[in-house]
């Protein structure tokens, strides 16, 4: 049995011997395919230092995150792509819009975002899109962008099951992670009614951990429950979860 967590920020933690106790403790849980988003451009480094310490388990991405687009947000996607030169990357993300925090940014981030698919484009990626209280917005710039190259995950998926569904149609993969098993969230009747065909497993740790650690910081051999969750929600094992959403991840990011 193989768990792939699809997004997780594994390089928040600077010191080498808690990373190592938290990548055992994934290996322990079957959690072996770990997928890097970048931010910006400081964590390109923190997240290629990871990599180069254990390239048979982690996978890195390149991109700007919404939050962490300003006025000069051209300039951080040149240094971005500057720090990553030469390197293998196997996503653009996380990407996308952000309105939870700051609306007056809006028009940055959305020229921003669809700069960066233009990119994964470029490069035949995926992309992995970070929304949050923008679905609109998002969809509409994915459905004006839509074509054959256009792929990836909607990554932290809470939204309905129309919505959902708008995103599946586009060719995207949903990914869940902690939410689902918060008790009043509402998402866990949302993905007892997707196909497992159409999801990924994510902790986005050390953010949004799943209960029964709900209010400490996340790590991603919490990936597991997250996992069982979804297993309960849709009747069927723990491992046929792991191997559907697995699966999912190798056609998505073809390693």
């Amino acid at each position: 049995m193989v768990y792939t967590d699809t997004h997780t920020h594994f390089y928040y933690e600077t010191d080498e011997g808690k990373q190592a106790e938290m990548l055992q403790r994934c290996l322990d849980n079957n959690i072996s395919r770990l997928f890097l988003p970048n931010v910006d451009v400081s964590s390109v480094g923190l997240m290629f230092d990871i990599v180069d310490r254990w390239p048979d388990n982690f996978f890195p991405m390149l991109g700007l995150h919404p939050c962490d687009v300003k006025a000069n947000w051209q300039q951080e996607i040149e240094k971005i792509k500057q720090a990553g030169a030469g390197r293998k990357i196997y996503a653009i993300g996380e990407i996308g819009i952000d309105l939870y925090w700051d609306k007056t940014l809006l028009d940055e981030q959305l020229q921003a975002f669809e700069q960066q698919i233009n990119w994964a484009k470029e490069l035949d990626l995926p992309i992995v899109i970070h929304c949050r209280d923008a679905f609109d917005e998002t969809y509409e710039v994915l459905q004006r962008l839509n074509d054959d190259k256009l792929r990836g995950i909607f990554h932290c998926f809470s939204g309905t099951v129309e919505q959902a569904q708008k995103v599946i149609d586009l060719g995207f993969y949903l990914g869940i992670g902690g939410v689902v098993t918060y008790k009043n969230a509402g998402l866990d009747k949302v993905v007892a009614q997707i196909d497992l065909k159409h999801l990924v497993l994510e902790t986005d740790s050390p953010y949004l951990t799943p209960v029964p650690f709900r209010g400490k910081p996340n790590e991603s051999s919490y990936l597991k429950y997250i996992a069982e969750k979804i297993a309960d929600l849709h009747q069927v094992d723990v491992a046929e979860v792991a191997r559907i959403t697995t699966e999912n991840s190798k056609t998505i990011f073809a390693i």
